[in-house]
């Protein structure tokens, strides 16, 4: 199974890098030609990552939504104070996708209500947790924005240790065709308005690598999709942090085997009685072997901790070696599905619900039509 995974990883990345030649300033930007990446020196030898793995309560079903927002603000809260005043002290602190909100059903209209915006009051807060206990804050949340009415966002934001937002990261692109029949997941990712993402806030944005005092550090909610974390890989990441409301352990331990990196993944937990209690859970930090350092094993709460020996990994490492030339010429025949830009469409043509992005998505794929 690790063998095709690589094999996937190989061709499914150097393909995405095919369709940006001769765009120096798209996806493809930062990648250096002699496989050393910058760093900034270490603060210490060793990192401490700390995974919160926690529930939320689902704002929809909140007696209102800052009644609800405050409930689960403080629970990240609390669990920051357990984090940072037991054991040794976390350079990184790692939540789920949604630990503000929930997840959320329903239409576009009922969605929106069930978000946040990115600077607000729940970042500010957030920004004090990570001052009072000096490290990295990571988090993902459903999120508006004034510059993209109507879309519903997924984003990863990155506080530092002084309480500033280092780092907002949107979700690169969704998981199409997968699971259900008859639904398609309805969020806005960089894939599907790529060209107005990329005028807007650079390319660099895409592929994002912030590089700390503790390592050169990544944030993502793709989910297989091994070309995604292989171009992180290609721009220097050392320590790819993921989060999820369920995940593939397969998925987290490959990834990071096959690109040479640390990997940590949050995952939310779901009240037992929940038909989700299944997917809640298994935490996880994976190794550049992908062997598993560190994990909450079941659908319950608390810390996952794990010391990654930062300076022992950046000796000696370059990029990957990827075989790029050797399969190109099979990758200059793929063309992929779904054409990037597809939800760049004026606010009241965005789908409305599951059922109708699913709709949506077999109206302009390039398979079908």
């Amino acid at each position: 199974m690790h063998r095709v995974y690589y094999l996937i990883c190989l061709i499914a990345c150097s393909g995405f890098l095919l369709a940006c030649e001769g765009k120096e300033s798209a996806s493809g930007a930062g990648v250096p030609a002699d496989g050393q990446y910058s760093v900034q020196p270490l603060e210490k030898d060793t990192a401490v990552i700390k995974i919160i793995q926690s529930g939320a309560v689902n704002l929809q079903q909140a007696d209102s939504i800052q009644a609800g927002l405050k409930t689960n603000l403080d629970a990240m809260v609390s669990w920051a104070d357990k984090a940072c005043s037991e054991g040794p002290k976390p350079d990184f602190l790692l939540y789920n996708e949604f630990p503000l909100t929930g997840f959320s059903y329903g239409s576009r209209d009922e969605k929106l209500k069930f978000t946040i915006q990115i600077p607000g009051p729940e970042t500010d807060a957030l920004g004090e947790v990570a001052k009072a206990c000096d490290t990295y804050l990571i988090f993902g949340s459903y999120a508006t924005d004034p510059e993209w009415p109507g879309h519903i966002l997924s984003i990863n934001t990155i506080i530092d240790r002084q309480g500033e937002i280092a780092k907002k990261v949107w979700k690169v692109r969704n998981i199409k065709r997968r699971f259900t029949p008859d639904k398609e997941i309805p969020t806005t990712t960089i894939e599907s308005v790529y060209e107005k993402f990329v005028a807007r806030y650079g390319a660099d944005e895409v592929y994002p690598v912030l590089q700390t005092e503790f390592g050169n550090i990544a944030v993502s909610t793709v989910q297989l999709d091994p070309f995604v974390y292989a171009v992180f890989a290609m721009r220097g990441t050392e320590i790819m942090f993921r989060t999820a409301t369920l995940f593939s352990e397969q998925d987290v331990r490959a990834t990071a085997f096959f690109n040479n990196y640390y990997s940590a993944m949050s995952n939310i937990t779901f009240p037992e009685d929940s038909p989700a209690a299944f997917m809640g859970g298994n935490s996880m930090v994976a190794g550049p072997m992908g062997q598993v350092i560190a994990q909450e094993p079941g659908n319950v709460e608390g810390i996952v901790t794990a010391e990654i020996p930062i300076a022992k990994l950046r000796k000696g490492r370059t990029i990957p070696r990827y075989p790029m030339e050797m399969v190109m010429p099979v990758l200059q025949q793929y063309r992929q599905e779904i054409p990037l830009n597809h939800l760049d469409v004026p606010v009241e043509e965005l789908p409305e619900s599951d059922q109708a992005m699913k709709v949506y998505l077999d109206k302009v794929s390039r398979w079908l039509n």
